[in-house]
Parts: structure tokens; C-alpha cells; sequence
């Protein structure tokens, strides 16, 4: 029998159970079984392989769980504000005014060399990517993890979608939402209209939103009518304005140059130029100096003013509705005739005022307008010297005696009273004796006729014959003994108006500034002018105007306007005013004078304004008048005897 010590050892359970799970496979073997050294640590292509599965599987399943909670959000109002247009009566752009310098245009008002150029320069894979890059992406996250400006890193899709829906913010919060709207955009909208809406966002430097703007603010045209190298050349300044502006400094043109003439090989090596095309285009387009498209210097806000209270009148739509901006106003307004009126006055008042060595010379103000008598269309207006620094509009205000002008009315009222009494003077121009006293009346600017006519035939009937012509009954003065001599405070606009009425045989149209309104290519209703109407009769305004023209004819205007009728305030009217109308078949104008400090609704006296031979200023409305009509010389009124002092003025 063996003793206990010498039987052999059984195996312990519990090796037995290491033994059993040593053959187990794990799941991911890592470290590696059966390896020593760098070996064990060394990951098998197994491994690897499951490893990037998983990683692409779960960067996939992000993406598509971001890409199924972002949406295209609505578009920002700023990106859709638009400025409000004003063209001249010709169709060529007077200016835009708005919180936001754009015009939106469809892709068809934008030529091909434009379109062609911003790809060739920002996305020469427009027309086939999905919407954004992605290296780009990469290459922009980089930046901004080293604070760098991101450059480079966005599709025209991806610059479209932050200047339409987000911010401008360069964080990377708005670089992932821009990164999916850009692909969900991509996959709804067609190219051409995500190219469309690019170039109607992008900041093209010169306070210009959007292509059309642009075109302006550099070149003074459309962007229809943009050749290749002005394109070539706007293209260059979505880069960076303040870098390619060529205007702001010599080194700013040297980029601009530079990336000019890039831009345009770029289209050679895309196609989208042919190298003969490319050869035309050798010299540089300099644009225009820099300025502000939406100024409202000179007389442009006088114009705008006038133009948005007649739209607010006829149309029902609020100041509030305009500055919404959208609308493209088409107004009655003649270039030429406005810059002509404007140097008309400079001429004259810079050569006879001399606001710094006489006193009495300052504070002169001068208003005017031009009418056109067949339709009433205000064809020029002088609202002041510039809209930005009097803000009165001098050429639509009121508070202005009208003085011998209006005697006009009252000489209607009594031609109109006697052919009423007498019918058969109407057939041939046969004024009675008091008729041709009144002419002589108007020459010397005498009162005391006029202050007894109104005695005869009554006030009332003068301010019937008046507000029939054309002024405002809210312009005219209480009737009293003085009111045929002018103490009622017409407008230069109503004033040029009402005399039309003469020149276009007794028919009376209200004054309009306004053809046409467009927002969004919708036209704005309320514009359709009124027909004129019989104010006079032929008769009545024939008579008017043949007396018209022998007060013409002594003061000298039918030497400067053949066929032109006026009449003229006299030298010792009292209403501390001076005025001239003047008008042919073609041309009503009227303008005025005046001195009044700024804010302050009590006029200064004329005395002395411009010399003691000034006439009280009296010379000046004429001499405007007549270098406005295109007389060059001198035209002072010829006055053969003094001017009648009326003992009941004061």
C-alpha cells in the first residue's frame, strides 16, 4: 500500500479552466494573442479594416442624421431688400435710394461675359459640383482653427447660401449648417438660379449690393450692358473690394489690374473665352471715380422728394410702403433740362451775388420749375443749392408771395367776365381799352389798376380764374383788397403749371412727376393721369396770351424765346419777392426769389440784394430764365417808367 505522499498529483481545476479559455476568441484582439514585443501592439489589417468601417458607418450616419434635421431656412429680409430706382425720362437711372443699395435682375438682364467671368474666377466647377468642396471645407476649418480669414473655402452655392440665409459670422456652427443648406440647395434649385441670386447678394464694394447696382456705382450703365473686361473687372472686386477697388490707392490698382487680366485667362483656360476674344480686351477698364449711387446731393433729392409726395397722393401707398423698397419709378424728369436749369442759376446769382462782402446777399434763396403746358408733365425743377444742405425744396414750397404774377389771373378773370358780357368779340382778338391798359399795368408792375379791378369784378371771380389755371385754393391769400396783386403764396411748380394753361389754349393740366411704378415687374396702379379741361376758353386764353407776349416784347424776352409770353414782379413790390414766368408752346417756367434764414418761416427783405442796380433782386429771376432758354447774354427787364407804388399796400 502507498503512503498518501507518494500518488500523484491530480491537475488543479482551476488550469484547467485558464487552459479551456485560452482557446476563446476575443472579439477585438487587441493587444495581440500569441505576439511579444512592438509586435503585440501592432493592430492587424483586420483590425484596421473593421476599425474604418465602423468610422466611415458612423460618420455616415451622422452625416445623414445632420443632413435630415438641417432645412433651408426662410431667406433673410436684408437679402431680399431692395433700393428704390428712379429713372430720368429718357429710361437711364437717376438714382437709388434705400437702407440697402440693390436692384434685383433676372439672369437674362445679366450678359454672359458677366456670368462667365465670376465662374471662371470663383468656381470653375460650378455648373457639375454638388454645392460645395470639399477640400475647401478643409482647407477653411483649418483657417479658422489657426484664426486665420477664411479664403477660398466656399462654392459660389455655399457664398450664395450665406448671403441669402445665414450670417456672415465665420464660426463653425454656421459653416455646418452652410455646408448642408449648400447640398439640400444644390439638389432644389437649378444653377442658374443660385448663380442669379449670387450676383443680386454679393458686396461688390462702393456701397452696391448685388450685380446691378455694381454696374452703376463703377461704370454709370446697366448690367446688361457690361462688356468682358468691365465684367472681368467687377468680378475681381468679389474677392475682396477693399483690395480690388482700383480707385482707393495705387496699390489697390496694381491688384486689380493683376487679378483683371487673371480673371480673364481663366476664362480662356475654361472655355469660356476664345483667345482671339481674350486679345480684344489688352487695356484696362478704369472705372469711374468712386461716389455714392444713392446720393441725394444737387438737385436729385429735390426730385426724389417731389416724385415720392406725388406718388404717396395718387397711389395710396404710405411713406412706410415705399421704404420697403422694390419699386422702380419712371419719372417725367429731362436730364438735360435739370442740369440746364441748375447752371442757369449758378451762372447768374455766382456773377451778380456776393454773399461774402454784402450782407444783404446772403441768405438769397432761388426756386423754379418747368412744365410741359400739352400734359403737365414737370419736365426740370431748382429746389436749392443742394438737397443734402437746404432741405426746403424751394421750387415746391410755400410762404412765397407770388407779387405781379398773379395779376396774370386777375387780367383772366376780366377778359373771361367781359367776352361773357360781350359774345360777340369772340370770334377775333379785339381787347377793349381796359384791356390794353392792364398790359401797360403789367410792364410797369403797377398795383392800383389791379387793386380796382378786383373792386369791379369782385375777388372771388380772380380766385376762381386762378385756382382754374392751376394753383391750389390752399396757396391763395384771404380776399381782400390786395389780394389781386399777389399776396397769395403759390409754388414755382404751380405757378409754371397754371401759366401752361394759357399756352395750351385754356386747357388746365394738374402738374405729374411720375409715368410709371414697377415692383417686382408688377406695375403700381393710380397713375393714370386725368384728361385736361377747359379752364378757358380758346378765346379767353388767346387774348390772355397775346398780352402776355406785348409784356414780352417791351421787357425783352421775345428777343431771347421767340413767340414767348411773360410777366415779371416789380422793383418796389412789397412782398419781399421776386418772380418770372415765362413760357412758349413747348416750355412754362417759372422762378422765384427770396431771402429767409434757415428754420424760419418770416422772409427778409430784398432791398439791396445784389446792388443797388439789382432792382431789388427783380433782375435776377429773368436773367435765369433767359440763360435756361439758351441765351447767353445779358437780359435785364426794360422798364420805361418807374413802377406804380399802390397807396394800400404797406
Amino acid at each position: 500500500m502507498r503512503s498518501p505522499s507518494s500518488q500523484e498529483p491530480s491537475s488543479p481545476p482551476a488550469r484547467t479552466h485558464r487552459a479551456a479559455s485560452s482557446h476563446r476568441r476575443r472579439l477585438i484582439d487587441y493587444p495581440r494573442r500569441g505576439r511579444r514585443g512592438l509586435r503585440r501592439w501592432l493592430p492587424s489589417w483586420r483590425l484596421l479594416l473593421g476599425g474604418f468601417l465602423l468610422f466611415v458607418g458612423s460618420l455616415s450616419g451622422l452625416f445623414a442624421y445632420v443632413y435630415s434635421q438641417v432645412s433651408i431656412p426662410d431667406e433673410n429680409a436684408a437679402a431680399r431688400q431692395e433700393a428704390n430706382v428712379y429713372y430720368w425720362a429718357d429710361g437711364s437711372q437717376m438714382t437709388a435710394v434705400g437702407a440697402v443699395n440693390r436692384q434685383i435682375v433676372p439672369l437674362s438682364q445679366i450678359p454672359a461675359s458677366m456670368r462667365n467671368a465670376v465662374v471662371a474666377a470663383e468656381n470653375a466647377s460650378f455648373y457639375s459640383d454638388p454645392g460645395v468642396s470639399f477640400t475647401g471645407e478643409l482647407r477653411a476649418v483649418v483657417n479658422m482653427a489657426k484664426g486665420e480669414d477664411v479664403q477660398g473655402g466656399s462654392t459660389i452655392t455655399q457664398q450664395y447660401v450665406k448671403n441669402t440665409y445665414l450670417s456672415q459670422d465665420q464660426t463653425y456652427t454656421r459653416k455646418v449648417k452652410e455646408f448642408f443648406i449648400s447640398l439640400k440647395v444644390s439638389r432644389t434649385k437649378s444653377k442658374d438660379l443660385i448663380l442669379q441670386g449670387y450676383l443680386n447678394s454679393s458686396w461688390f464694394g462702393r456701397q452696391a449690393y448685388g450685380i446691378q447696382a455694381a454696374a452703376y456705382a463703377y461704370y454709370g450703365i446697366p448690367a446688361k450692358d457690361l462688356d468682358p473686361s468691365r465684367a472681368a473687372l467687377l468680378a475681381s472686386t468679389l474677392k475682396g473690394a477693399e483690395q480690388y477697388d482700383p480707385s482707393l490707392s495705387a496699390a489697390n490698382h496694381a491688384r486689380a489690374v493683376a487679378r483683371w487680366s487673371w480673371t480673364l485667362d481663366r476664362e480662356v483656360a475654361n472655355g469660356l473665352m476664345t483667345p482671339a476674344e481674350r486679345n480684344k480686351y489688352r487695356t484696362f477698364p478704369e472705372p469711374k471715380k468712386e461716389s455714392v449711387s444713392t446720393s441725394m446731393a444737387g438737385q436729385i433729392g429735390y426730385l426724389v422728394n417731389v416724385t415720392n409726395a406725388y406718388i404717396t397722393k395718387r397711389t395710396g401707398l404710405a411713406a412706410k410702403d415705399l421704404a420697403r423698397g422694390g419699386y422702380r419709378i419712371h419719372t417725367t424728369f429731362e436730364k438735360d433740362k435739370v442740369r440746364r436749369l441748375e447752371q442757369a442759376v449758378k451762372d447768374v446769382t455766382g456773377k451778380g451775388l456776393d454773399p461774402k462782402n454784402r450782407p444783404t446777399d446772403r441768405d438769397v434763396q432761388i426756386g423754379a420749375a418747368t412744365i410741359r403746358p400739352r400734359d403737365g408733365a414737370v419736365l426740370a425743377l431748382y429746389g436749392g443749392s443742394d438737397a443734402t444742405r437746404h432741405f426746403t425744396d424751394n421750387a415746391d414750397t410755400s410762404g412765397v408771395p407770388a407779387g405781379s404774377v398773379f395779376k396774370t389771373f386777375a387780367l383772366a378773370a376780366l377778359i373771361d367776365d367781359q367776352r361773357r358780357a360781350h359774345p360777340v368779340r369772340r370770334s377775333a382778338y379785339t381787347p377793349p381799352p381796359e384791356i390794353s391798359d392792364m398790359q401797360s399795368a403789367l410792364v410797369t408792375s403797377a398795383h392800383a389798376p389791379f387793386v380796382q379791378l378786383g373792386k369791379s369784378i369782385g375777388w372771388v371771380a380772380i380766385r376762381n380764374a386762378a385756382v382754374d389755371a392751376g394753383l391750389l385754393k390752399s396757396s391763395m391769400a384771404p380776399l381782400e383788397q390786395t389780394f389781386p396783386i399777389g399776396t397769395s403764396t403759390p409754388s414755382a411748380i404751380r405757378t409754371a403749371d397754371a401759366y401752361a394753361t394759357f399756352a395750351n389754349s385754356g386747357r388746365q393740366n394738374d402738374p405729374y412727376s411720375v409715368t410709371r411704378i414697377l415692383r417686382h415687374g408688377e406695375p403700381v396702379g393710380g397713375l393714370e393721369h386725368p384728361d385736361s379741361r377747359a379752364a378757358f376758353s380758346p378765346g379767353v386764353a388767346a387774348i390772355v396770351d397775346k398780352v402776355l407776349q406785348g409784356v414780352a416784347f417791351e421787357n425783352g424776352t421775345q428777343s431771347v424765346a421767340p413767340g414767348a409770353a411773360s410777366v415779371a414782379t416789380g422793383a418796389d413790390d412789397l412782398t419781399k419777392s421776386a418772380w418770372f414766368v415765362g413760357y412758349t408752346k413747348d416750355l412754362s417756367t417759372a422762378i422765384t426769389l427770396f431771402r429767409n434764414k434757415p428754420g424760419q418761416a418770416q422772409l427778409l427783405s430784398l432791398k439791396d440784394v445784389g446792388g443797388a442796380d439789382s432792382l431789388r433782386g427783380n433782375i435776377f429771376p429773368p436773367r435765369i430764365w433767359a440763360r435756361f432758354m439758351g441765351h447767353t447774354g445779358e437780359f435785364d427787364l426794360n422798364r420805361t417808367e418807374p413802377a406804380e407804388r399802390d397807396p394800400a399796400s404797406n
